[in-house]
This record gives structure tokens, sequence and C-alpha cells, in this order.
């Protein structure tokens, strides 16, 4: 079983559950699977297979994201889901900031695949400047200053990269504009948690995704206790219970 006290250097990991239905877990920018990783389990203990990818540059030193784009991080989802339909005749895609980029851009191309989406803060939309700058600041700037983790409970665990890699971040807005063209083919019931006080993603960012999907069932669950990694926060037990609501509904397993 993974442990938490890894850190941001907890390795991918898959626990075996049901044939019926996997649920592939991606967490966000410079994060880790330490990030989704006891929602996971969580969802793993109601009887679903789950896995947790690590995507490209991640989990190791921030460093290595600049040498990554984001079709490095999508080919890691393409790949993630391809493996777990092999073991799954069907699979649903929780994804946490930009995961749930990824997981969107996941479900607008491979609509058979999915049968529901899980999405918590994604990230599909920054307005703030400092993230426009970011083609012309990344030749002169390898990291912003590093920013502590976005989560309400003292003492947090490390589940990611302090530092902001540059490039990255520039490639994450080339995400984004691709992924903005395509938000209309999404049409998996999509269950969207969005923390109240986020310091890292604007709302306007799951709005945009609410407004766009063509989904006919899509649904939002505010998180009033926690923070933008509400994963490892005060309102866990309400994203995991009502996680575990919806796939039933959505996605059921055979008992």
């Amino acid at each position: 079983m993974p442990d938490l006290e890894q850190g941001y250097r907890l390795p991918p990991f898959t626990i075996k559950g049901s044939r019926d239905v996997g649920v592939l877990f991606v967490h966000g920018f410079t994060g880790s699977p330490a990030s989704v990783a006891p929602w996971a389990r969580a969802v793993a203990a109601a009887g679903y297979t789950v896995s947790v990818i690590r995507l490209p540059g991640h989990g190791d030193d921030w460093r290595a994201m600049n040498t990554n784009s984001w079709r490095d991080w999508y080919n890691e989802v393409d790949r993630g889901a391809r493996v777990l339909l092999e073991d799954v005749h069907h699979i649903a895609i929780a994804g946490f900031s930009m995961g749930g980029a990824l997981a969107l851009r996941y479900a607008a191309i491979h609509p058979e695949h999915v049968k529901a989406l899980l999405l918590l803060n994604p990230a599909v939309y920054d307005p703030r400047p400092v993230l426009k700058l970011t083609s012309i600041s990344r030749f002169f700037m390898k990291t912003l200053p590093p920013s502590g983790s976005d989560i309400a409970k003292p003492d947090p665990p490390i589940h990611g990269y302090r530092e902001t890699p540059v490039n990255a971040l520039h490639s994450l807005r080339k995400l984004w504009r691709e992924l903005f063209k395509h938000l209309h083919d999404v049409t998996a019931p999509t269950l969207l948690f969005r923390s109240i006080q986020d310091h890292v993603v604007p709302a306007a960012s799951s709005e945009l995704v609410l407004k766009s999907i063509s989904s006919s069932t899509k649904r939002e669950v505010l998180l009033e206790n926690s923070y933008h990694v509400a994963a490892l926060d005060y309102d866990a037990p309400l994203l995991e219970s009502k996680s575990i609501e919806f796939l039933r509904e959505f996605a059921p397993v055979n008992s």
C-alpha cells in the first residue's frame, strides 16, 4: 500500500478490484501521485480497480518538467488508459487541477471509453498576467519563486514541487488553448468538485468547464473547508464519498 510519507516521490501505483470499471487518477501540475493517493485508495476500497499515474517530469526534480511539454503529459494519460483497459471493460477518469484538463482532453477524444469524469478544481483557464508573460519570461527565468502548499489543514504533507517551472507553465497554456477547441466534445457524466477558497485556480476555470462540455449530466459539489489540494484537506471524506456515489450511479461494478 502506498505511503504518503514518501511525499512527492511516491511512485505510481495500481490497486486491483473489479474488472468492470477502472478509475484512472491524474495528478496536477508540479504535483505527484501523493496529491490524489487517499482519494484513489477510498475508491479502491469501494471495489474499483484504480490506477494512479505519474506524469513525466513530476515527482523527481522540478528541472525535469522544463524539458517536457503538455503532449508528454497527455501521452502518459493515454498510455495509462490503454494499460488500464487491458484489465477492465470500461474506465472513469479522476483528474485534479491540470489533471482535470488532461482528463477532459482524453474524454473528448475517446468518449467510447469513459463512463464518468471526476474533476477536482480543474485547471483549464487562468487570466493572471504572470501566465500570459511565460512566452517571454521562459527565456530568462527557469522557475517562479517557491510557493507554499494550498492546503487549509496545518502541517500538510509534501505532495509536489514548491517551484513552478516557467517553460512547463508555458506549455500548460498551450494545453489550455488546445483543450478549449474540444471541450464541447466531452459527453461523459461529470462530477466537478470546486473549493470555495482556492488560491491556485480561479473559480472561472470550473465555470468554463461546466458551461462548455456537452455532458447531459454535469454536477458541481462545493468544498467549503478546503483549499486547492482538497484530496489532502478537510473535505477529503466528502470528496471520496460523493465520488463513490457518482461512480456507482454512472459506472457501477458488480458486487
